[in-house]
């Protein structure tokens, strides 16, 4: 059995992208959101792709089964967004979550980034256990950066000092 191959975001993946996190949005956790309301969704290239950040997706057999994203906010620090990964690729058999997480760390160490930031809901229970077992920490709404994007929908917020 072979793992999924993490890839820079292109164009042809938008499609396949928008459809996976919104399917997890909407149907796995219930989260009443659309496209529309994530216009990030649909300028990929402009908005994460742009000074320090980038957007990669895990590629499984040609179909994509994981997302992550890294905004840049200014002053060597960056947002990690939009992580998803398809309900059939998480745990250790495919490792597809490791495997982003672990890409998206190491662009952040190239580019001598300080800190990476990230905002997330409640009800993302096993999400909050995979980021603190790979070393962010929890914060507080006020240690965040003024800079950093708080999303309506997020409740829990960590750091990870790169």
């Amino acid at each position: 059995m072979s793992i999924p191959v993490i890839k820079e975001y292109a164009d042809e993946f938008q499609n396949e992208t928008a459809e996976l996190i919104l399917a997890i949005q909407q149907h796995e956790y219930q989260v009443a959101i659309t496209k529309e309301e994530q216009p990030d969704l649909l300028n990929i290239k402009e908005f994460y792709q742009a000074g320090n950040g980038n957007f990669w997706v895990a590629v499984y057999e040609r179909e994509v089964v994981g997302t992550i994203s890294l905004l840049d906010i200014g002053s060597q620090q960056l947002a990690l967004r939009k992580m998803f990964v398809k309900k059939e690729f998480r745990g250790p058999i495919f490792q597809t979550a490791s495997l982003l997480l672990n890409t998206a760390l190491k662009w952040a160490k190239d580019k001598s980034i300080s800190a990476i930031f990230l905002g997330t809901a409640p009800q993302f229970k096993a999400a909050h256990r995979f980021y603190e077992k790979n070393g962010f920490i929890s914060i507080k709404l006020e240690q965040l950066p003024a800079s950093f994007p708080v999303l309506q929908v997020d409740k829990k917020f960590c750091t990870y000092l790169v």
